[in-house]
């Protein structure tokens, strides 16, 4: 399949799904000449007559944008979306954007090879925030099972 990866896919986001999907033809439009800037509207049609199938973005907001549905509904691509919490940035939010894509992005691809239509996907959201990232136990307060305690010989 060939993916179209949307100027606002952080480049070592593209670097890593190419890495991993090296069964499908993927480009992020700031790797090919003359593309970078184009405006969401263009991009489809000229992502369609360009021979792509899919369109990989995190822009959320397009489909509330009329334009840009209308451009995307005519350009019978279909379109994968997946949120990016900015609030979360640097390694944390580029960690989970990587994470979010590399684990659905393959589902997806799966869903697309039988569509017989074109389709509009969303990625779950992998939770950046360090609690749902991290589980801490601290033995002194509450010991895990078999644990050795003070006391026990």
């Amino acid at each position: 399949m060939k993916i179209l990866l949307d100027e606002n896919v952080p480049l070592p986001l593209a670097r890593m799904a190419q890495l991993l999907l090296k069964q499908h033809e993927l480009q992020h439009v700031a790797e090919i000449v003359g593309w970078a800037g184009t405006k969401d509207i263009e991009l489809y049609a000229r992502a369609a007559s360009a021979g792509f199938q899919v369109v990989l973005t995190n822009d959320t907001k397009q489909m509330a944008r009329p334009l840009e549905v209308v451009a995307i509904a005519e350009s019978g691509l279909h379109r994968i979306e997946y949120r990016h919490n900015h609030k979360h940035g640097g390694l944390v939010g580029l960690g989970a954007a990587v994470a979010t894509v590399c684990a659905g992005l393959p589902h997806a691809l799966t869903e697309l090879e039988c569509a017989t239509g074109q389709l509009l996907l969303s990625l779950t959201s992998i939770d950046p925030s360090h609690q749902s990232r991290l589980r801490i136990v601290n033995p002194a307060a509450t010991p895990p099972k078999h644990w050795p305690t003070a006391g026990s010989a």
